[in-house]
């Protein structure tokens, strides 16, 4: 189940990293001034889900670094202005479709009767669908407040294993993180 979970995990990344089903959305704190923030430190994990394995884990943390350091920032893991934050989540959901066949003419379409008495016969088939649908979930916080001040969130449907995770994780890390900070944030 671990390994599943991991594979479903990994599976998000690649869909966050390259699928146009792709769902990506931030927020932030429009108060807060970006630009006073430099140093960056990974908050501790505390994952007791097994949706991530370590090896990801490893790879979503070196992104995550590279990421910050490409925009600037540097690792301060003893006195940093901000911690990030990554959270997996991955629920089981269903998808129901209905499509209704009136006198064989098929989909949605409801042809009207010509003259009187005559009934409308037809049948509905219902598609249910289940799939995963996973999150992955970057928090950037003031390390001294505590403060949210910005989120990312990628989501996806998760259909398939990842084929490489040393490319797709930190592509989909890119991609979340691609606000960050916010154009008016001043960094």
């Amino acid at each position: 189940m671990k390994r599943l979970l991991s594979i479903a995990f990994a599976a998000l990344l690649v869909s966050v990293g390259c699928s146009p089903s792709l769902k990506v959305s931030s927020d932030y704190d429009k108060s807060a001034d970006f630009s006073k923030y430099k140093t960056f430190s990974l908050y501790p994990q505390n994952d007791k889900t097994g949706a991530v394995s370590e090896l990801n884990q490893n790879r979503i943390n070196s992104a995550i670094k590279a990421e910050m350091t490409r925009k600037g920032y540097q690792e301060d893991a003893s006195g940093p202005d901000v911690l990030v934050n990554v959270t997996a989540i991955l629920k089981d959901r269903k998808s129901v479709s209905a499509t209704t066949d009136y006198y064989g003419y098929g989909g949605y379409y409801r042809p009207y009767a010509w003259g009187g008495g005559m009934g409308v016969t037809g049948y509905t088939s219902y598609n249910v669908q289940n799939y995963k649908d996973g999150s992955l979930i970057i928090d950037v916080v003031d390390a001294n407040s505590k403060k949210l001040l910005w989120q990312g969130v990628g989501n996806s449907e998760i259909d398939k294993p990842i084929k490489d995770p040393d490319t797709a994780i930190p592509a989909a890390i890119t991609k979340i993180m691609a606000q960050f900070p916010p154009p008016n944030g001043k960094k």
